[in-house]
């Protein structure tokens, strides 16, 4: 032991400059990270969520379309919770009850998925409940971070996002192929009770947070104010204008819901493939996020919205191809033609999706940026929500069911033109972001890029933990 006790420094100070991108090894660092990773690996039960509303309830692809809808519901009213932590304290702490109550209702929801969920409304439910405890966790977490960085220097702004970030990408990987793989071995309510265990480490490591006991606050005058600033800033058309157009073009409809059925009625894909599916989706919007930071970063705006939009519905109707079985005449099978398909369009998606975590950003003014934040990304989670309800009309009026695929190809062809629709009022977003005039707001600034940075995580959060099929 003594002659080991001498490299215990040595050790501490290459995992900080190595695994922990410079930030100093701690148990709350720890307790973090393991917040992330559960978020991550929570995607376990994605594919299993899929077959459990197909199969065993039955439902058809507008009804699961709806039901996902409903289901994301939570991350629309993401500031509800964070305004909460901050204003009514639980048992004296802000972030630590938060947490604990979160990785309960977390393991509660995900137990009766595998126990007594018998029906679409209390699958509904507790999928729901599923969905509101990710998204307390997340607020939360977030929170954490953003107190953190206030700590940093200069030199290490975004290293706490990145690594976070990375932790995230670490679970959603591991459980990416394993969702499908155990699929194959495993019952569709064990994958649930196996995924009701993860929320159990941040009960376990909730205690190591550091967040000191308040008392409940007699004057919400700081609160009132807050939200004066917020009213300021959603006022401006410099604001608005931007968001809206962001909302007109994300809740176009979606055929995600029918094109799960497809895949596994019409051309019998099985979980395990599906899984293999997942992990290349979710490798590639690793590439696609290094593709835009590496080669796009500067690039105008509307220029990025316009030619990934053109290009992405061009790639989208790819889907046409499978679809109507053409790629067999081809000659290329449909699995590897799937798989291609979603490693292309996944790639676009996400270069595609990185100009509106940049609007996001740097449209929250001075003062109000976390708050500002979690509103922008709710009104994207909203639009998000629209998406699956249009499309689930759009799949109920095509005819389109468990058996019935003759219409697909309509609904391939409306969700993916769609996308133009609000191509017309791109002048609404600023060609550049010092076009955006925010000197109406008063200034108590956090850096634009620990604001992206956070973006990021959330979407890739929102990437390996949904449920959505």
């Amino acid at each position: 032991m003594a002659a080991f006790a001498p490299d215990l420094p040595r050790l501490k100070v290459a995992l900080k400059q190595t695994l922990l991108f410079g930030q100093e090894p701690s148990w709350e660092l720890f307790a973090i990270l393991v917040v992330y990773f559960v978020q991550g690996i929570l995607g376990l039960a994605r594919l299993a969520t899929s077959f459990f509303l197909k199969d065993e309830l039955g439902l058809s692809p507008a009804e699961v379309a709806a039901m996902m809808g409903v289901v994301s519901l939570p991350w629309v009213i993401k500031p509800v919770f964070g305004f909460l932590s901050d204003s009514l304290p639980i048992f004296g702490y802000r972030r630590r009850s938060y947490l604990i109550i979160s990785s309960i209702l977390g393991c509660g929801a995900w137990a009766a998925m595998g126990t007594v969920v018998h029906s679409a409304v209390s699958a509904t439910i507790t999928i729901t409940l599923c969905s509101l405890a990710i998204a307390v966790s997340d607020v939360i977490v977030d929170s954490i971070v953003v107190e953190r960085i206030r700590d940093e220097s200069q030199a290490d702004t975004g290293s706490l996002q990145a690594l976070c970030w990375a932790t995230t990408a670490l679970g959603g990987l591991v459980t990416a192929y394993l969702s499908g793989f155990l699929l194959e071995h495993l019952s569709i309510r064990s994958i649930f009770l196996i995924t009701a265990s993860f929320p159990l480490l941040v009960l376990i490591t909730a205690t190591l947070i550091e967040d000191a006991r308040v008392q409940m606050p007699q004057d919400f005058g700081a609160a009132k104010a807050q939200l004066q600033k917020i009213r300021v800033a959603i006022s401006q058309k410099a604001i608005w204008l931007p968001v809206l157009f962001v909302f007109l073009w994300q809740a176009t409809p979606s055929l995600d819901s029918a094109f799960f059925f497809f895949t596994t009625n019409d051309l019998g894909f099985g979980p395990e493939f599906l899984g293999r599916v997942r992990l290349v989706t979710s490798v590639a919007s690793l590439i696609g996020v290094w593709a835009f930071q590496r080669f796009l970063k500067a690039v105008p705006l509307r220029k990025i919205f316009l030619w990934s939009t053109l290009i992405s519905v061009v790639l989208g109707l790819t889907s046409l191809v499978l679809v109507t079985h053409a790629n067999r005449a081809l000659g290329i099978g449909d699995q590897w033609f799937s798989l291609g398909d979603s490693l292309i369009l996944t790639v676009m998606g996400q270069i595609a999706f990185m100009p509106v975590l940049i609007l996001a950003a740097q449209l929250c003014p001075p003062g109000v940026e976390a708050t500002m934040f979690a509103i922008l990304m709710s009104i994207c989670n909203l639009a998000g929500i629209l998406s699956h309800e249009s499309g689930a009309l759009l799949t109920h009026w095509l005819g389109v069911t468990d058996s019935n695929f003759d219409n697909l190809w309509q609904l391939v062809l409306i969700t993916n033109l769609a996308t133009l629709l609000p191509l017309p009022m791109l002048h609404w977003v600023p060609n550049h972001i010092s076009d955006v005039d925010q000197s109406e707001t008063p200034d108590f600034s956090v850096s634009s890029e620990v604001l992206l940075a956070e973006a990021e995580l959330e979407a890739h959060i929102r990437l390996v933990s949904d449920t959505a099929p």
